[in-house]
């Protein structure tokens, strides 16, 4: 596995403390953040899933908890807009560059409107996916927020 990526590229450019997390990834596996998070022993709120959504019909990231549920109503009016909905995953690996299971929050082909759920941005650190199956970053999620200019919003 290649621990160079996008994601750690960007990273590496905005010059963010990270250390890299590799694990077994479970193709099969019924939720992805879940069972990163027991594979790498942590518990589930510290992994954090990259979720891409349309909003308006306008794409947006949107990185929150993996053991929570996005509101799709309070991500829109996060993001200023009247409905929001889930991407489809083909679409949402054509936009990012990355294989659903992969998708970093960072280093993605397009920049778009990035949300971090309140209860997110309060941790002193967590896991984000790395950009590639199985390569998660430990950084701290404020990062999130001065590398991508992401909106702190409860959307959970």
């Amino acid at each position: 596995m290649s621990k160079t990526t996008p994601a750690t590229l960007a990273l590496d450019k905005a010059k963010v403390a990270y250390r890299l997390a590799t694990y077994e990834y479970d193709p099969n596996a019924e939720r992805v953040g879940l069972q990163a998070a027991e594979a790498l022993g942590v518990e589930p709120g510290e992994v954090l899933k990259t979720l891409m959504v349309k909003a308006d019909g306008k794409p947006a990231c949107v990185v929150i908890a993996s053991d929570r549920e996005v509101s799709m109503k309070k991500l829109a009016a996060a993001l200023g807009a009247k409905s929001a909905e889930m991407m489809k995953p083909a679409d949402a690996e054509r936009l990012t560059g990355y294989r659903v299971g992969g998708v970093s929050p960072f280093g993605q082909k397009k920049v778009v409107p990035t949300v971090l759920d309140a209860d997110a941005a309060t941790m002193a650190e967590a896991f984000v996916n790395g950009g590639q199956r199985g390569l998660q970053v430990r950084l701290a999620p404020a990062e999130l927020v001065r590398v991508l200019g992401a909106k702190v919003a409860p959307v959970t």
